[in-house]
């Protein structure tokens, strides 16, 4: 641990002889359906129903509310007319992870919000529910909708296999550019595969749509690659044409607080990621009497998911007001209606534990003073934990991009400084999507940074060869 950040992985096990902390507390039938669908899909009738509530307006504001620019009332048009392939099309057209963003893109706070229906009835149309029927039914089985151009012979790495270095490969695959992806992990997919709760996305479908996005041709991935480690920003500099790092954040914020060392504290993500891996979810240690510390999506999802593995008493805390947390209006509602307590206006003191276990945590008031800066109270309370997750943010890791005792890439925030278009301060290297500056920690908006860079790259690649 180092200036509040925490770049281990652990593993979610923790000792048997902690507190009440055990496997198995739901009967086997009880898995299936807490891990279930959060939100049920659209049957074909209700497809058809509410596309054609959508006025299909000529100037659409859910498409400028839409980071990656979707054409909206054309895909919803289409499902209208029974047109299923082409509405999953127009939305592939610019989003090629449309079937993951239509499950965890926060619509109510973009599109949706945007909707005229909205402003007129309190309604909007369900754009995200329509966008994950298209995306369903009208995706087809065994043959990519897009076609490789002819080969350039330009080679690309791509570092980072999550939606940013994925949707980059694969708008360059298409271009007729050759893309090696390097992913430190064992899978493909980044927080779809490991940091998305499972009733949002599946894993299984995380999985399929990896795959139906490599089926595009012309990408070759390489797993278990480490940058800084495996591979140097260096010799990937030599060896290829043009290098995107869409690296993610691969740290944690630490709580710095006594007793965080202890035995059943943990990151959040790391549980989630473990979760998501697992092959049978009664095998996941799970406390009685749970505490997630944090405000954000990931903070919520930890939540809940505990509380679905059979955790009796899950309470959230966060330092701030409800309306300050990250997580959105709809995500916090989402939690109260799953058992969720979430208590607000506090801040992490100390953990306390016996025989090396947490036992709790003790938390302080806090006020926003005159200046409008937070500060304790001094009262404090305490709430019994045999479980307490760690999910008050992460952060960039930037040693991978360290080399002979110098920065290779120019930071800014704390993140890779890039332009609009991703290019750094490095000749021949574009970022994106999480790990850049002034980035939205959205996968849609990593979706859209990674295809924005990518053509980015195929104009400086042409224009190369053109000179």
């Amino acid at each position: 641990m180092a200036n509040g950040r925490d770049t281990s992985v652990k593993s979610a096990s923790v000792k048997s002889t902690g507190p009440d902390i055990r496997p198995g507390r739901l009967p086997a039938e009880g898995y299936a359906a807490g891990f279930a669908a959060a939100v049920p899909a659209l049957d074909q009738q209700a497809a058809l129903i509410e596309s054609n509530r959508c006025y299909f307006c000529y100037d659409a504001p859910c498409i400028e509310a839409c980071p990656t620019g979707i054409d909206i009332p054309g895909f919803i048009r289409k499902i209208a007319t029974g047109n299923t392939a082409g509405a999953a099309l127009r939305i592939y057209e610019q989003n090629i992870f449309g079937g993951s963003c239509a499950r965890v893109c926060p619509t109510e706070i973009l599109c949706e919000r945007s909707c005229v229906r909205m402003a007129e009835e309190g309604k909007p149309i369900p754009i995200g529910l329509l966008q994950r029927y298209a995306t369903d039914h009208g995706t087809p089985a065994n043959q990519h909708p897009f076609a490789r151009a002819a080969a350039t012979g330009k080679r690309v790495a791509v570092v980072g296999g999550g939606p940013a270095g994925l949707a980059c490969a694969h708008r360059l695959a298409m271009q007729g550019h050759d893309v090696t992806v390097f992913e430190a992990r064992e899978a493909l997919g980044g927080l779809n595969s490991y940091g998305v709760a499972e009733y949002k996305v599946p894993h299984g479908y995380a999985g399929r749509e990896v795959d139906f996005i490599l089926d595009i041709g012309g990408i070759t991935a390489k797993t278990g690659m480490r940058l800084g480690h495996d591979i140097r920003l260096s010799d990937l500099r030599r060896d290829f044409d043009a290098v995107f790092l869409g690296l993610g954040l691969g740290g944690v914020k630490a709580l710095d607080c006594d007793g965080e060392q202890l035995d059943g504290v943990m990151n959040a993500v790391d549980y989630i990621a473990e979760l998501r891996r697992a092959a049978d979810f009664a095998n996941l240690p799970v406390g009685r009497r749970v505490v997630v510390i944090g405000g954000g999506n990931t903070a919520i999802d930890m939540a809940v998911q505990i509380k679905r593995l059979g955790a009796e008493d899950v309470t959230l805390v966060y330092r701030r007001g409800a309306d300050a947390m990250s997580a959105t209006d709809h995500e916090q509602a989402f939690a109260k209606e799953n058992g969720v307590m979430i208590r607000l206006w506090a801040q992490p003191l100390r953990l306390e534990g016996e025989n090396g276990h947490v036992r709790r945590a003790v938390f302080e008031h806090t006020v926003l003073d005159r200046a409008g800066k937070l500060v304790g109270t001094g009262e404090q309370f305490a709430l019994e934990a045999d479980m307490v997750f760690k999910a008050i943010g992460q952060v960039f890791v930037a040693d991978p991009l360290r080399e002979d005792g110098r920065d290779l890439l120019m930071l800014k925030q704390g993140r890779i400084a890039a332009d609009a278009e991703g290019r750094t301060s490095l000749d021949k290297v574009w970022a994106g999507g999480d790990c850049v500056a002034g980035g939205q920690d959205l996968t849609v908006a990593a979706v859209q940074a990674g295809k924005v860079a990518a053509e980015a790259i195929n104009r400086a690649l042409t224009q190369r060869a053109a000179a």
